[in-house]
């Protein structure tokens, strides 16, 4: 029963480790960054602007094909 417990234990502490990577690398960033911390402001208005930028450059692409 002793070494059940121990192999239960060391799935589940090896399946949250895995989890905590595994979205830090989802969403671009270290592996051993805190996955519940939000992005800061700056870097949503940077991304927001970048995104802005993409889709007007296109925009006015397409309006001088025409």
């Amino acid at each position: 029963m002793g070494t059940f417990k121990s192999i239960v234990l060391g799935l589940v502490i090896g399946l949250l480790i895995g989890l905590w990577f595994g979205v830090n690398l989802g969403k671009g960033r270290d592996f051993y960054a805190n996955p519940f911390v939000g992005k800061d402001i700056a870097g949503d208005l940077m991304e927001s602007s970048g995104e802005m930028l993409e889709k007007s450059g296109k925009a006015l692409k397409n309006m001088n094909k025409d």
